[in-house]
């Protein structure tokens, strides 16, 4: 055992607060689907919200792991699956290798099991869940969105919008997007298009597109030299902020402050 989980284990003998954010990967079987998955628990006793992270097609790596810890230091539990079994890509070759072996349905499957898997906890309200990607897992979180409808917030982060129809009138959740000006893929006509599509079936959404951002903005770590800070703290702001209202506020019972 670490140091750390030792510390971890010693403060909840002793009855002392917990850190705000002590994740630990787990292993886990919903409905006959098995997964593994990074699991980040807020500070504080009885439910919270949640939320679904999926990873960009580097797979689960330090940083994703770092955006589940500040959302459960924002009150949430964050839950990242592994889409790639413990394979963590360095470049971009192999990254794109463990993309194009992911079938969909399967990676589909895996994060409805990972939102049930919230929900069946006891520290989750079971109507306050959402979701959260960047690139691949941008493209994933609005079809976990469109195929959940117990998914209530969606945030995407320059994935690839849906364009199905159905699809898009079947999504009950709120959608956020951040998006790159100078991105290809998705590209702001392309953006543009989904976020009109969203409007005319009615559905909430609110869609920025930085201008002079590329893809993966949002990303220090990534290797593209794209990271843009200023950007990137704008969009992790109107992040927390949806979350908050479409997730939180929304799931306080009446008569509770």
């Amino acid at each position: 055992m670490s140091r750390f989980f030792a510390a971890i284990l010693l403060l909840a003998v002793i009855g002392a607060p917990r850190p705000a954010a002590a994740g630990q990967m787990i292993h886990y079987t919903q409905d006959a689907t098995r997964f593994t998955g990074y699991l980040a628990l807020p500070r504080g006793e009885g439910t919270h919200a949640a939320v679904v992270v999926v990873h960009e097609w580097w797979g689960l790596s330090d940083w994703v792991k770092q955006q589940a810890d500040s959302l459960a230091y924002r009150g949430y539990i964050a839950f990242a699956a592994d889409l790639y079994h413990g394979q963590v890509a360095h470049d971009e070759a192999t990254a794109h290798q463990l993309m194009s072996g992911l079938v969909e349905e399967d990676a589909i499957r895996t994060l409805r099991a990972s939102a049930d898997f919230l929900r069946s906890r006891d520290d989750v309200r079971a109507n306050a869940i959402g979701v959260i990607g960047w690139c691949m897992g941008g493209k994933y979180a609005i079809r976990l969105a469109a195929a959940d409808p117990g998914i209530r917030a969606c945030v995407m982060y320059y994935g690839t919008p849906i364009t199905d129809k159905a699809a898009i009138q079947g999504l009950q959740a709120a959608v956020l997007g951040n998006f790159g000006g100078q991105d290809k893929g998705p590209s702001p006509d392309q953006v543009k298009a989904f976020e009109a599509a969203l409007r005319q079936a009615n559905k909430k959404v609110d869609f920025k597109i930085y201008p002079r951002a590329s893809h993966a903005f949002a990303n220090p770590t990534n290797p593209w030299g794209t990271y843009r800070e200023a950007d990137a703290r704008d969009a992790w702001r109107r992040t927390l902020l949806f979350l908050d209202r479409e997730l939180k506020k929304a799931s306080v019972p009446k008569g509770v402050k």
